[in-house]
């Protein structure tokens, strides 16, 4: 099996976006007056004076609530109004004084994170819970569409359908240019559904910033929402809601050789005195694919190991740079992928918490000859069906390489690459194809084994 063309566009969100409902007192953020007030100072700090209304926009907070701080603030004598353009609060520019300033420099001594105001740990652990990856349901129709440019094996699709939508974990394995990284991402992308997840969280009293755009697609919101988190009778409109969150498609997290094990933890930059979120939380909500599985720099064992309890219980304990331990969710589909036999990555132990495991085999000769057409057509080549013959007479029956799904499609643009520098057109004559396989398999003769070609 491989992939003939490149990925598609990720599928529209096939249930209702659940809201988080809005907030309308200093009480509902969740978060301490100190923390609040602190944030608006080095926000003024750092972008000088602003509008009501821009200041409530760069905490993403309601102005009625940004107001009640601003009168703290000015009562206090750390900010003041510099200018009006209108009759009301939200349209006064406000500016730091000078004790303003040396205050707001203590704030940021303390913690550097300007931006949107994070959510408390206990409102980002019941938005993940009412937006669990288990509520998924891919319906075989999206599926089959995902993986539409592979050919699969028979009855391959009646195992893969509840491996996705039980939510839990799957195993990919076979040999390396048979599709297990593109089967991987197409299921990925089958999880098209908006998603909200706030731009930061607060840990006792740090930050810990949770978006980032390497994993979180930002989508445009829809003029109304279907459902809030009070229920789903309750309409509102979209900009009535908690702007603290970001609507995104649901995340997919790929990790592969360079994956380590503090990409697995918080990580607390001293400087800024803030936390990075690490990978499986980016990931929350949607797929974390770990990709070529065995080749990460850390053994495989000790990387697995770390997720047997997220795995079994679906929450993960992380340590603060104080020592105070926090329980976080562990609410992803993750999909390994690899080239090694699991029994010999793991013990049976941790091959139990993987609920499926799916073996992605080399392609029957029927499933070759039809990648092979599908390549052909893709280029615009006549196939010729004398062609995969030659290729399994001369290389396979003679011990040169193992079959592989990716093989038609690399042969074919090789024939293709010939042709083009020869300044002729492109076609499976004999000729053309011993060239092509020459360059393709002289080299993984030497290497012992097919390269693989970004197919997993």
């Amino acid at each position: 099996m491989t992939s003939t063309s490149a990925l598609r566009e990720r599928p529209a969100a096939a249930a209702p976006v659940v809201y988080p409902p809005a907030i309308t007192s200093m009480e509902e953020t969740g978060l301490s007056r100190e923390l609040l007030s602190g944030l608006l100072l080095k926000t003024l700090h750092q972008r000088g004076g602003l509008s009501g209304f821009e200041i409530a926009d760069a905490v993403a907070l309601p102005f009625v609530v940004v107001d009640e701080l601003l009168v703290d603030l000015q009562y206090n004598r750390l900010t003041e109004v510099r200018e009006t353009d209108g009759p009301s609060r939200s349209s006064y520019r406000f500016a730091l004084t000078s004790a303003g300033h040396v205050r707001a420099l203590e704030e940021l001594s303390a913690n550097r994170y300007v931006g949107p105001a994070p959510v408390p740990l206990a409102q980002y652990l019941e938005s993940v819970a009412r937006q669990s990856v288990s509520s998924v349901r891919i319906e075989r129709d999206r599926l089959e569409d995902a993986l539409s440019d592979l050919v699969l094996p028979d009855g391959f699709m009646d195992i893969l359908g509840p491996a996705v939508n039980s939510g839990k974990s799957l195993f990919l394995y076979g040999d390396p240019g048979n599709g297990k990284t593109r089967i991987a991402r197409a299921i990925a992308d089958t999880f098209g559904d908006a998603f909200f997840v706030p731009f930061a969280v607060e840990l006792d009293g740090l930050t810990m910033v949770l978006f980032d755009p390497a994993h979180h697609e930002v989508v445009e919101e829809p003029e109304e929402q279907e459902t809030s988190w009070a229920g789903p009778s309750l309409v509102r409109e979209v900009a009535d809601h908690d702007r603290r969150f970001v609507l995104v498609r649901r995340p997919v997290v790929v990790a592969g050789g360079e994956l380590d094990l503090e990409q697995l933890d918080l990580r607390y930059d001293p400087f800024t005195r803030t936390y990075q979120a690490p990978i499986h939380l980016k990931a929350n909500g949607g797929v974390m694919v770990i990709d070529d599985l065995g080749r990460q720099r850390v053994p495989p064992r000790e990387l697995l190991n770390r997720w047997i309890v997220p795995l079994e219980h679906r929450v993960d304990h992380l340590s603060l740079h104080s020592g105070k331990k926090i329980t976080v969710p562990f609410d992803c589909l993750v999909i390994f992928s690899t080239n090694i036999e699991p029994s010999d990555l793991v013990e049976e132990a941790f091959l139990r918490r993987i609920h499926y495991k799916i073996h992605v085999s080399d392609p029957a000769p029927d499933e070759f000859d039809r990648i092979f057409a599908m390549c052909c057509d893709l280029h615009g080549i006549e196939y010729d069906a004398s062609a995969p013959e030659l290729i399994r007479r001369e290389y396979y029956a003679t011990g040169r390489a193992q079959p592989r799904g990716c093989h038609p499609r690399d042969i074919v643009d090789h024939v293709c690459d010939i042709a083009t520098f020869r300044g002729s057109r492109p076609e499976l004559s004999p000729e053309l194809l011993r060239r092509a396989c020459e360059s393709y398999f002289v080299s993984m003769e030497r290497s012992g084994d097919a390269p693989d070609p970004g197919q997993g």
